[in-house]
């Protein structure tokens, strides 16, 4: 089965994880920025990334035939420094329109500070300018829920966001209802310690349906699984959920939010299929 992975960060896997993500259906990524393991220490730190991210990951990806697209900002974690948030927000334009950029992420929280939501509302106003499609890290364990009701209020308080163009990311049985009641996409990531495991992905898919629903690896420096989708597909598939659902949550949503944006390029294989 074709598969889209929605959030992995690739610039942290081998060459390998690619080979065995192609094997495995893998088609299409989303690779949003985020932590580099450290904080780094300017905006041209950033600047070195971002150009990793639009030039370098792509011609790696395509290498096995997958399509490889990003995200800009400065993450959560990073946004407590307000200084160099600013800095790296006003540098984001020069690579926006890059063919392989779909928006702005993954903004969010961390540990949901005032500057935190500072530069969480600045992201905001950076992506309005221009209508992009915008992806939302939540905070991890404790901090999640109190984390994603404050950015679901902050979205819902800007007339300018449109939900439909909202992913919130990292939900989890107790936030993903704040996000699909409040009309925005949600995403589960298949992560082994302070996110969901494909059995507990499995059980929101059955407590709320397949509408607006993903899944992702999120693979990234720690313990992680870049294969952790086709272990989604062969837990819903154990538990005798159609193929056509499974599908859905792992091909079909994803392909219907990235279609939003006008740098959306569609996977190598469904071009060859259609030829």
């Amino acid at each position: 089965m074709q598969y889209i992975d929605p959030h992995i960060h690739m610039i942290s896997r081998v060459t390998d994880d690619y080979h065995r993500m192609a094997q495995c259906g893998c088609v299409a990524i989303s690779e949003p920025a985020f932590w580099a393991g450290f904080d780094r220490g300017s905006a041209e730190g950033f600047r070195d990334y971002f150009h990793h991210l639009v030039e370098v990951e792509p011609k790696r990806a395509a290498l096995f035939g997958i399509r490889h697209f990003s995200w800009l900002c400065i993450n959560a974690k990073e946004a407590e420094n307000v200084s160099l948030s600013r800095d790296v927000i006003a540098m984001i334009p020069e690579f926006l329109q890059r063919p392989n950029v779909l928006g702005i992420g993954e903004i969010g929280l961390n540990k949901n500070t005032k500057n935190e939501a500072t530069i969480f509302q600045e992201h905001m106003d950076l992506a309005a300018k221009t209508d992009e499609l915008i992806l939302i890290h939540t905070p991890h364990l404790e901090d999640k829920y109190k984390g994603t009701r404050m950015i679901v209020d902050m979205l819902k308080n800007d007339t300018r966001v449109k939900p439909h163009r909202v992913c919130i990311d990292h939900v989890e049985e107790h936030t993903v209802k704040l996000a699909l009641d409040n009309g925005f996409w949600c995403g589960m990531t298949l992560y082994p310690t302070t996110k969901c495991t494909p059995a507990r992905a499995v059980d929101i898919i059955e407590m709320v349906g397949t509408e607006k629903i993903m899944a992702n690896s999120a693979g990234d420096w720690g313990k992680s699984d870049p294969l952790a989708v086709p272990e989604l597909i062969l837990e819903m598939r154990r538990r005798g959920h159609p193929e056509t659902a499974i599908q859905k949550v792992v091909f079909e949503n994803p392909l219907e939010f990235f279609r939003q944006s006008a740098r959306w390029q569609e996977p190598f294989a469904l071009l060859n299929f259609s030829k």
